[in-house]
């Protein structure tokens, strides 16, 4: 959730969509608990442990297709707050009159359901085993993203909790669409400070008054677009200290800004004690009716011995009195506007709630330790027999699965001079097969070749009878390049095996450029043939 009032809507029109290479070689913090709860909506009672199956389909795609390399944050022990909410929340969506809620004491935390603690578990257990760091939050697991993004150690969050702004992140991917040219939604909180006018101390401001994850009402009466405006008639450097000034029932403080905000409007004798200039009731303008039938005013267009045009029906004069006037009342229907909306907020008990601030603006470490991110290699052989376990993989299934994943591993550790030529010591290098262009964005198609006398240990294609999705009648999936990767195709050719993959182009040229010369030329030879 995050911050209530549809906060995600106002922030909509700042979206970003970014391109297929966005991701390429950056850091990427995910909220677990996002993760792991989007995958139960998408797939839950359709097949076998989908929180495992797509954590490792997600992760390996991410990071191969995408070139991402990712950092798992998984939630803390939520604060006393945080656990009365997530019991107002049931009782609301339960119909259940959550008025009698026990207040939050120190030391008392609601932790989230067992069956939630038990995916969250042979998650972490999967993505420990794939190399990919886990971290676990004091608390707010996008707390933790946001401060690494802060401090610049990843380069982006995802999850779908508005509030990680609030938490200092700097660039939020919300949604995944992976079958698109552009598919990632990123919000830059830079945009939404030139856009929206709003820093952070503002947003935090905006969720106090309309309710986040730790308080769901917040002000009562008192909505998103209400709260904007409100929260906009303050710098970003004074308005949490006036909302507690005003929270704390004085109003002294507000009504010296409204002066200080006044003092544009001249003052009652510059404006002639207030005294509007008299008009014409015929023409509408200054002067009187009399004056007018005779000769046309300076307003009015008219022959010389004419008198003044009669005003249209819904004529308002424009002259410097009437001016001023309109804005007098601009700003007394303004003020009269901020006291009812100060009257409401000095009438809620315990506002703003220090200890929300306080959590949102804190800097310290939301992490026992250093932050030392390492990418580890997968571990092969435990992954199939943890695979084998849940999901009633093959070992030749997993392991074909996994050749994206160990592919781009092979060509990052070539690019970096290792002295390992072989793909999971059996496949080299063969040659570009051809460019292909998938969603507006070009791969090269790798041909991996090995000798057919090794064929008895080579990566294979599942037998039929494979307990799978594609039996299920779902192997629509695929097309996903977040979800189960298309099946990689072996065929034999002059005493060798090859399979094929599709592997980034910038990657290949850094690990083969030989290679990706001979390609050109030879592409640029068939062409002109041609």
């Amino acid at each position: 959730m995050g911050v209530g009032g549809n906060f995600w809507d106002l922030l909509k029109p700042y979206g970003r969509a970014e391109g297929f290479d966005f991701l390429r070689n950056k850091r990427v913090a995910v909220d677990f608990s996002y993760w792991i709860v989007q995958q139960e909506t998408a797939l839950k009672g359709h097949i076998r442990n989908p929180h495992i199956r797509l954590t490792f389909f997600r992760t390996i795609n991410l990071f191969s297709k995408f070139g991402a390399f990712l950092v798992f944050v998984k939630d803390g022990t939520a604060s006393p707050l945080k656990s009365q909410a997530r019991i107002a929340r049931f009782f609301r969506a339960s119909g259940i009159d959550s008025s009698s809620l026990p207040v939050a004491e120190e030391g008392i935390s609601i932790e989230r359901n067992k069956a939630f603690q038990k995916c969250e578990r042979e998650c972490v257990e999967l993505l420990e085993l794939l190399g990919v760091p886990v971290l676990k939050a004091k608390g707010e697991a996008e707390a933790l993203c946001a401060q690494l993004n802060r401090e610049g150690l990843v380069d982006a969050c995802i999850t779908s909790d508005s509030d990680a702004f609030l938490f200092g992140a700097k660039c939020v991917i919300k949604n995944m669409q992976p079958n698109s040219n552009e598919p990632f939604e990123c919000y830059y909180m830079s945009d939404i400070e030139s856009g929206l006018g709003l820093r952070r101390d503002q947003l935090i401001a905006i969720s106090l008054l309309v309710g986040n994850d730790h308080n769901l009402t917040g002000v009562p009466g008192i909505g998103l677009e209400k709260a904007v405006r409100f929260v906009k008639s303050f710098s970003d450097d004074e308005i949490l200290y006036m909302l507690r000034e005003i929270g704390g029932g004085d109003l002294r403080v507000f009504q010296r800004d409204v002066n200080l905000d006044s003092s544009s409007i001249p003052s009652s004798d510059e404006s002639l004690l207030k005294t509007k200039a008299r008009h014409c009731s015929f023409c509408g303008r200054p002067g009187s009716k009399k004056a007018h039938l005779k000769f046309a005013c300076e307003y009015c267009s008219s022959t010389a011995n004419e008198g003044c045009i009669q005003k249209p029906l819904g004529f308002k004069c424009n002259c410097s009195s009437c001016d001023l006037d309109n804005k007098e009342k601009e700003q007394k229907r303004d003020e009269n506007w901020k006291i009812k909306v100060c009257r409401m907020i000095a009438s809620e008990k315990n506002f703003p709630n220090k200890e929300i601030t306080e959590m949102y603006l804190n800097t310290q470490h939301q992490y026992d330790g250093d932050y030392h991110l390492s990418w580890g290699n997968p571990k092969i052989d435990m992954l199939v027999d943890y695979l084998a376990y849940y999901q009633h993989w093959e070992p030749s299934y997993t392991q074909q699965r996994m050749l994206p994943m160990l592919s781009t591993i092979f060509l990052r550790d070539v690019a970096s001079n290792s002295k390992d030529q072989l793909l999971c010591g059996q496949y080299e290098f063969d040659s570009i097969q051809r460019v292909k262009t998938r969603f507006g964005h070009q791969l090269y198609v790798i041909n991996w070749k090995k000798p057919t006398r090794e064929m008895s240990n080579e990566i294979c294609i599942p037998s039929e009878d494979l307990d799978t999705e594609e039996e299920m009648g779902i192997a629509d999936e695929s097309t996903d390049l977040l979800d189960e990767p298309d099946a990689l195709q072996i065929h034999i050719k002059d005493g060798c095996s090859f399979l094929s993959t599709e592997e980034d182009m910038v990657l290949v040229q850094n690990a083969f450029p030989e290679k990706v010369s001979q390609f050109l030329r030879d592409k640029e030879l068939k062409e002109t043939k041609h």
